[in-house]
């Protein structure tokens, strides 16, 4: 069973784009576009891209362990969805390439600890620690 509810699930299929967030040594925020995936195996979300081993993204999770990423859209005229997933957060050297061939193999894999989702199956805000 999954922590995330069968809508979510469906609009995490659905979605191709997320903004991550990590935090760099001077307490500093980073949140920067990335391609993700929902990875049913390990019920987390993988963080891939192009150059995943050279980005401050990567080198914030390998010190932190931490992670936060929001998948979004809006709907005309104007219903916005988002999910967000706030987790611990780790380097996984293989998996990349599900994304794509040109992906690197490097992915960060997050593992929720809270999910807070709104206007993906109503127009309330669902919050809860998982």
């Amino acid at each position: 069973m999954s922590v995330f509810s069968d809508v979510e699930l469906e609009y995490l299929t659905e979605q191709r784009l997320g903004r991550i967030a990590t935090v760099g040594p001077d307490g500093q925020p980073h949140v920067v576009p990335t391609s993700f995936r929902y990875n049913a195996e390990h019920d987390a979300i993988d963080v891939g891209g192009m150059r995943m081993s050279q980005t401050k993204k990567l080198r914030d999770v390998q010190r932190s362990g931490l992670a936060s990423i929001v998948i979004d859209d809006v709907l005309p005229p104007w219903q916005p969805r988002m999910i967000e997933v706030r987790g611990t957060a780790s380097v996984i050297p293989t998996g990349g390439k599900a994304f794509g061939e040109r992906f690197e193999d490097t992915i960060v894999r997050i593992q929720p600890t809270r999910i807070i989702s709104f206007g993906v199956d109503s127009a309330e805000t669902h919050a809860r620690s998982v």
